[in-house]
């Protein structure tokens, strides 16, 4: 969330935040009205705190018994004042409180503005795009004719968006899964294994609480969340705790699936196993030193694009603009990946540079070794990579003309002497 003091002092920027985000700032007016309020009723409880504890201490040495009676009852007066604005001011809080919670991170000056994800910019393209001498089919038919997807099971288990990989497919999802993880941990990053079930304050303090609500799935009964990302319990470690300076960065990778209601409407951009309510992603996290966040922004991207390198697939690197910026991210780099099958540009990766956004929702802090005070320290985050969508690149952009799927080298460690995908008897 963001600092108060800076919604205080300066309103303006907060607003123009939320209108090149294309969001309504009235929030931000009524923070700026709540916290007047909200000081103006302190002070006043204060000063009636106050005076009733001097009269306190006058009534003990009044003698007189009925003057110490008539200020004894004009101190039960003051009590139940004073209690009627702590009653008000406790009401004020939860509001103010609310409210701040659904006002999104203030871009960097480096984000482009933009109203939607059509105006993202391309900041650049790596890798060629293979000319060839067939037309690659889409992994929708690929994936069945092969017999490694199975779309008719998925919906028999559960139902629309969800499917079951099997044999081979089911493997090679498992090898890039194993392959990122290795390659992150070479990379610098600890694995962490976490639940995949977390209480609601660390939805909070990840910042997914209440602007996504509708969007995750909840056990009611245990109060648990089904994660949407392992952001969200990488970014819940070390909440309310306050961490050595020496100890930064604390950076971190982790396997989870993720859990989220997809919004879709029907249409080319859903067929297939590239959008549903299940889906598995390792996931990169950095808890930062304020002064090297953006030097860590930069770590973070290449380590993903490192990726997309050994697997040999063709990318571009996407800024997002600040009408698709995501609510906790101050600047944002998408990485898509190139899907010759479907002929379209995939996101599988997003990393964020969220600033202090979380570590003051979470109240996670760093001790300063010079002042010896404490301070909000950064987070970071980034797909390493996601899926399905990268599972999808591999199988379209190594398909061969007679149906078959090269297993590319780098996941041929897990893949048990798999070098080929062929139709499954």
């Amino acid at each position: 969330m963001l600092d108060m003091n800076l919604i205080r002092e300066n309103p303006e920027l907060v607003i123009k935040s939320m209108k090149d985000r294309q969001m309504d700032p009235a929030p931000v007016n009524r923070v700026i009205e709540l916290d007047m309020t909200r000081r103006k009723l302190l002070s006043e409880s204060e000063q009636l705190k106050a005076e009733r504890n001097a009269t306190s201490k006058e009534i003990g040495r009044i003698k007189d018994a009925e003057e110490r009676n008539a200020k004894i009852e004009a101190m039960r007066l003051v009590g139940d004042k004073i209690a009627e604005l702590d009653k008000k001011i406790k009401e004020t809080e939860e509001e103010l409180n609310s409210l701040i919670m659904i006002i999104p991170n203030i871009p960097d000056p480096r984000v482009p503005y933009g109203v939607s994800d059509a105006e993202n910019v391309v900041v650049r393209y790596e890798g060629k795009i293979a000319e060839r001498e067939f037309d690659p089919i889409p992994h929708w038919d690929l994936g069945p004719a092969l017999g490694i997807i199975d779309f008719d099971r998925g919906v028999k288990l559960t139902g629309s968006r969800f499917y079951i990989l099997n044999g081979a497919g089911a493997r090679l999802q498992r090898a890039l899964i194993a392959f990122m993880l290795d390659l992150h941990i070479r990379q610098g990053y600890e694995e962490r294994y976490t639940p995949f079930m977390v209480k609601s304050e660390i939805l909070y303090g990840s910042g997914q609480l209440p602007k996504f609500r509708d969007n995750l799935y909840h056990d009611a009964e245990e109060d648990f969340w089904m994660v949407p990302t392992a952001e969200v319990p990488l970014t819940g470690l070390y909440m309310n705790e306050i961490i050595e300076e020496d100890s930064l960065p604390m950076r971190f990778t982790a396997y989870t699936p993720c859990f989220r209601r997809e919004k879709m409407s029907a249409g080319r951009d859903v067929r297939g196993i590239k959008r549903g309510h299940q889906f598995d992603k390792v996931e990169m996290y950095c808890y930062s030193h304020p002064d090297k966040s953006a030097d860590e922004l930069d770590r973070m991207l290449n380590a993903a694009e490192e990726t997309c390198r050994q697997l040999d697939l063709p990318y571009r690197i996407v800024a997002q603009c600040t009408g698709d910026l995501g609510f906790n991210a101050r600047i944002c780099y998408d990485i898509e990946v190139w899907a010759p099958g479907c002929k379209e540009w995939l996101e599988v990766s997003s990393v964020s540079d969220d600033g202090d956004f979380q570590s003051r929702r979470g109240a996670i802090r760093f001790r300063d070794k010079e002042s010896g005070k404490t301070r909000f320290l950064h987070t970071l985050n980034g797909s390493g990579l996601g899926l399905p969508r990268t599972l999808i690149a591999v199988l379209e952009t190594y398909q061969q003309a007679g149906g078959s799927v090269v297993v590319p080298e780098v996941l041929k460690p897990w893949m048990g002497g798999i070098d080929v995908i062929e139709k499954q008897q």
